[in-house]
């Protein structure tokens, strides 16, 4: 019986591959087999989604089989675009890329929201994270074991060029990725502050391994909002619930890779 505190053969190839459970989806649901856009957003806190949703911005795609989210597609830097909200924790936000990459996407941005760690400045902010602590489980079936997952170096500096053009505060550095967040303890903070890490989320390190380990392109964002609930007036995210600079964000981003 393996665990996950047994070494993983991480070269060896999955039984169950994302494009079979697609096939059944699909001849389930009875749809067609369908390109996504090739650029796709994951929205894990779902603001985005239900912004561009409530105002008309989105049109559900019928030809997305995952069985448990839902995509919608929207013009963003005059492109189609992808975007499943609501897939919160490493595993999740895997499960859905893993699917989204076997259906035609081709570059997939994550906007988290996260908690504050060592400090860039006042909430709410972004970090364009360029590696990630890997305290969750989820990375450790892709790579072996690290104390880190790294981004696409030329991902982060695109990205980096692009968004010093736009009025936002915008940081490159660490994060902390972990499955647990009630219990980020005193001493796993302290842990984390003294490694740098500005941030602390749920989805990055997972995604960077997976991106390392299949060549796919994944850039993560944290959208720095919080800390802890240490403080009043906490979780503010900005405007529309930040998601007025989250979509110049977005689209800055998707302007530079086109």
């Amino acid at each position: 019986m393996t665990s996950i505190l047994q070494p993983k053969d991480t070269d060896a190839p999955s039984v169950f591959q994302p494009s079979a459970l697609l096939r059944e989806a699909r001849r389930q649901k009875r749809l067609p087999a369908v390109d996504l856009p090739r650029v796709c957003v994951l929205d894990p806190d779902g603001d985005i989604v239900r912004r561009l949703v409530s105002s008309g911005r989105a049109t559900p795609f019928e030809g997305w089989a995952c069985y448990h989210t839902n995509l919608h597609t929207f013009t963003l830097a005059n492109r189609t675009v992808g975007i499943v909200g609501n897939a919160v924790g490493a595993p999740f936000a895997v499960l859905v890329a893993e699917q989204l990459f076997a259906s035609g996407c081709r570059f997939l941005v994550s906007i988290t929201s996260a908690g504050q760690i060592v400090p860039a400045g006042q909430p709410p902010y972004f970090v364009i994270i360029n590696r990630a602590l890997r305290d969750e489980g989820t990375s450790h079936h892709y790579l072996p074991a690290s104390e880190y997952s790294q981004a696409d170096a030329v991902l982060v500096e695109q990205a980096r060029s692009a968004l010093a053009a736009i009025d936002a505060h915008i940081v490159v550095g660490s994060s902390w990725t972990t499955d647990a967040p009630f219990r980020e303890t005193a001493e796993a903070i302290a842990a984390a502050r003294d490694k740098g890490a500005l941030a602390v989320e749920m989805e990055s390190a997972a995604l960077y391994a997976f991106a390392t380990a299949t060549g796919s392109k994944v850039l993560c964002l944290a959208h720095v909002t919080n800390t802890m609930a240490q403080a009043g007036d906490d979780f503010e995210k900005g405007e529309a619930d930040g998601t007025v600079t989250a979509l110049q964000v977005l689209e800055t981003i998707v302007s530079a890779r086109s």
